[in-house]
């Protein structure tokens, strides 16, 4: 037996290993007073290389996915990268292409109305124009109407028509004597009355005469009748030709008096074809329908126009009401939109409705535009999450961009139902860069499986979550205290603060070469830092109040650590911090809840017996393990046989098991704890209960890197200090891990004092020699471990266990031998 003991002090991390320090005397300032604000955005130069990139790339489909998490500055980043752009590009003298966009009748189908482009600003002037036309008209056409020269052309058109029609009618009279009749126009039609003696007949003559002196009168009114129903065919022919002339006259009026108005206008936009198109068709409608501004200042209502058999226009000045549908009119820069909200009316726009004798109407001057109308010729940033959760936005926006049309729809039709009388509006051009702000696993889906997604944002700008750091990151770390200090009211920070600040800064990415890029979760323990300082009536925030601040968060964040805490401190939930046992170690989990994570140990226990099964692992069969943790126990199992099974096969069962775990279990981090469970329990050699274990392995035995290893060392550590540091109890962690401490100064004091230790491992041996405190063994060149080793106990079991197997199989094979022999010697 080899009683060679093991220094385990040789695997101790050095106390000055558990936690980067920052020096405030390093820092060369007092307090943030003396610091230069922070201009620029903190470490991220392959995003914003990759922002700057798509910005300012015009080609069709490089819009942009900012991707990263939350708090790292990706949308205040993207707002400064636009600023720069558009500053660097205004004092290059480069044009911005600005416009206002219109909406206006349309005079072919009110149901469609037409989008005209003008310049930043004249939208509006061109809607007053037009709205000042109408002023004019309603003014002058009355009175070109009303004036002397216009009724005496229209008199003499009258006369001479009631001089014509008086000549027809006083030769009917005439024909009408000279046969003997009195003729009489009447409005039911033209009378002749007989005469006798120069005088009309009456009925009683009438009836006394014979019948063939009545049908001789009957014939001569027949035959004057239809003399005299061409007649009137005449005159009614001159009472349309009275009407044309009227109507020409009007017209000629109504042009004379109109058309120097037009032509102005005309005039001021004839760059512009649209509006030149838009004013001659609003000055064909005018004189078509001149009667509505001549009855527009009577005190009866003017009558609604019938345009169309579905469209009845209720206002008959609606054609000269202008929809300034976007207005830039108080912008010189690019327009940047920040939608919050991207539903499909605030994205796409909406089509308002009036109600109307028990029906909608809407028309042109109630569309109402969203955020990619206003946005056009400028940015639009959004946050992916919100425009996906609203229902058809996603496919609507990679319609407009595969387009590069707007087209105003309601939402209605995304639904499949039918909006009552719907408008469809000319599509607007659009052209503006379109930012989608996401985490990474966001762009991973949508690159995976939607094939729109790449040719619509072919530029990813990935914010980082942490940043290197050194002597520029720390300075500018200050700055952006100083920064926060200035937009936040908040008092100056003392250089100690400073550096309890950016410590902190570097535990929330477990890497002392790195600091966090998170910034808002800074900016949130500045504040609070603040507030104490304040409490106690300080001029500036010193050390001990950004320690405070973070106790104080923990404090109201970790009720189901201390209640976990509890239990275990009652022994409720079974956890040993002293003595031996065989076959039984403490693993170490991390519990994340969202905005707070912490450790917690675990015993997990292994029972080694006769059998082939291998290791059998009571989570995976109980369906409480998930697919990394099964994977951890399968690379377990391939260890054991690379390592022991060279020269014999593996003719054992184990089962590992966490024990009192009632959920869950994930990740691969207790695979070195359950390997030393299982040695311990075949090599039957007790592992010491106060050192806990966290660590991976592979294949080969080498431990690999695990994540919350400040955690998992702190959560240790609180058992421990519960029931009494004696000096024996530390934690196994990968030699790895290292660069990842970045403990709280209480267990580094217990370090220092020799009543805590933290151990590194490279191995699963070394990791055994820390539990046991004997020597794990090398094996030797005739294929034998170092006699008294824990391989070589592990190996002797293995042995032992295959002899058992092999003289079980023989008896076995024996007796069913006896039994074959007996059954051929017995009689047939």
């Amino acid at each position: 037996m080899n009683n060679k003991k093991i220094d385990i002090q040789n695997y101790a991390v050095a106390p000055e290993q558990l936690r980067w320090t920052c020096d405030p005397d390093s820092l060369p300032f007092e307090n943030t007073e003396e610091v230069s604000s922070l201009e620029e955005i903190l470490g991220q130069e392959r995003a914003l290389r990759a922002l700057e990139m798509g910005l300012e790339t015009e080609h069709p489909g490089y819009n942009l996915f900012v991707s990263g998490l939350s708090g790292s500055g990706r949308a205040e980043a993207v707002k400064k990268s636009i600023q720069d752009i558009i500053k660097r590009k205004k004092e290059a003298g480069q044009p911005f292409e600005i416009f206002d966009w219109c909406y206006v009748f349309n005079f072919d189908n009110p149901d469609q109305p037409k989008i005209l482009r003008l310049s930043r600003g004249e939208g509006k002037n061109f809607a007053r124009s037009t709205e000042n036309l109408l002023k004019v008209l309603k003014e002058i056409i009355p009175k070109a109407f009303s004036s002397d020269e216009y009724k005496n052309q229209k008199q003499i058109l009258i006369d001479s028509h009631q001089r014509k029609h008086r000549q027809i009618i006083q030769e009917l009279e005439k024909m009408a004597l000279e046969e003997g009749f009195v003729f009489r126009a009447t409005t039911m039609g033209p009378i002749l009355v007989p005469l006798v003696d120069g005088k009309p007949m009456t009925q009683e003559q009438y009836l006394a005469l014979s019948d063939e002196e009545k049908e001789n009168i009957e014939n001569k009114r027949q035959q004057l009748l239809t003399k005299i129903n061409k007649a009137f065919e005449k005159i009614h022919q001159l009472e349309i030709e009275l009407k044309n002339q009227i109507r020409e006259l009007d017209e000629k009026v109504a042009e004379f008096t109109i058309t120097p108005y037009f032509l102005e206008l005309i005039e001021k936009y004839r760059e512009i074809p649209d509006i030149v198109e838009f004013l001659k068709a609003l000055k064909n409608f005018t004189l078509q329908y001149i009667h509505i501004f001549r009855d527009a200042q009577e005190s009866q209502p003017v009558q609604p126009l019938q345009l169309l058999p579905i469209q009845r226009l209720q206002d008959p000045f609606l054609p000269f009401k202008i929809n300034v549908f976007v207005d830039n009119s108080e912008t010189e820069d690019p327009p940047v939109i920040f939608e919050t909200h991207p539903n499909w009316i605030n994205l796409f726009g909406r089509i308002e409705r009036r109600a109307f004798m028990g029906t909608y109407f809407s028309d042109h001057t109630m569309l109402k535009a969203g955020s990619l109308h206003k946005a056009n010729g400028g940015y639009i940033i959004m946050y992916l999450k919100d425009l996906v959760v609203n229902p058809g936005t996603w496919d609507g926006l990679k319609r407009v961009l595969k387009t590069g049309m707007i087209r105003m729809e309601d939402p209605f039709e995304q639904y499949g139902l039918i909006a009552p009388q719907g408008l469809r509006p000319d599509p607007l051009p659009f052209k503006a860069k379109v930012i989608l702000i996401g985490e990474e696993i966001f762009y991973q889906l949508l690159t995976s499986f939607d094939e729109d997604f790449r040719e619509l944002f072919k530029i990813k700008a990935h914010f980082d979550y942490q940043i290197s750091k050194n002597a520029e990151t720390i300075n500018s770390f200050a700055g952006f205290i100083r920064t926060c200090c200035q937009n936040n009211n908040l008092l100056p920070f003392h250089k100690t603060a400073v550096a309890k600040t950016i410590e902190y800064a570097t535990r929330l990415v477990a890497h002392k070469e790195k600091v966090t890029s998170r910034l808002g979760f800074l900016k949130d323990v500045l504040i609070e830092a603040d507030y104490w300082a304040r409490k106690e009536g300080e001029n500036q925030v010193f050390e001990r109040h950004v320690q405070k601040a973070i106790q104080e968060k923990r404090k109201r964040l970790n009720l189901i650590e201390e209640r976990i805490q509890e239990l275990i401190e009652e022994n409720t939930l079974l956890i040993d911090t002293q003595g031996e046992v065989i076959g039984q170690v403490n693993g170490l989990a991390v519990y994340d809840l969202g905005d707070y994570s912490f450790g917690k140990p675990s015993r997990i226990t292994a029972r080694v017996f006769l059998g082939k099964q291998g290791v059998v692992n009571i989570e995976r069969e109980s369906r409480l393990s998930g697919k990394i943790h099964d994977k951890g126990v399968l690379i377990l199992s391939g260890y054991l046989g690379y390592k022991y099974a060279q020269d014999k096969p593996l003719s054992i069962s184990a089962s590992i098991c966490f024990e009192q775990s009632y959920e869950g279990v994930e990740g691969d981090s207790a695979s070195l704890a359950e390997t030393c469970a299982i040695l311990s329990s075949l090599a039957e050699i007790p592992i010491r209960q106060s050192i806990a274990v966290t660590g991976s392995i592979n294949q080969k035995g080498e431990v690999q890197a695990i994540g919350g290893v400040n955690q998992k060392i702190e959560g240790f550590f609180r058992v421990c200090k519960a029931r009494g540091l004696d000096g024996t109890q530390g934690v196994i962690i990968p030699e790895s891990n290292i660069k990842n401490l970045m403990l709280d100064e209480e267990v580094i004091e217990a370090v220092k004092a020799d009543k805590f230790h933290v151990y590194a491992v490279r191995t699963v041996d070394e990791a055994m020699e820390i539990l046991t405190g004997l020597p794990a063994g090398k094996r030797k060149e005739d294929g034998k471990f170092e006699e008294g080793t824990i391989n070589y106990l592990v190996d002797k079991k293995l042995w032992e266990t295959v002899t058992i197997l092999k003289k079980l199989q023989a008896k076995e094979e024996e007796k069913t031998q006896e039994t074959t022999k007996e059954e051929n010697q017995s009689p047939k």
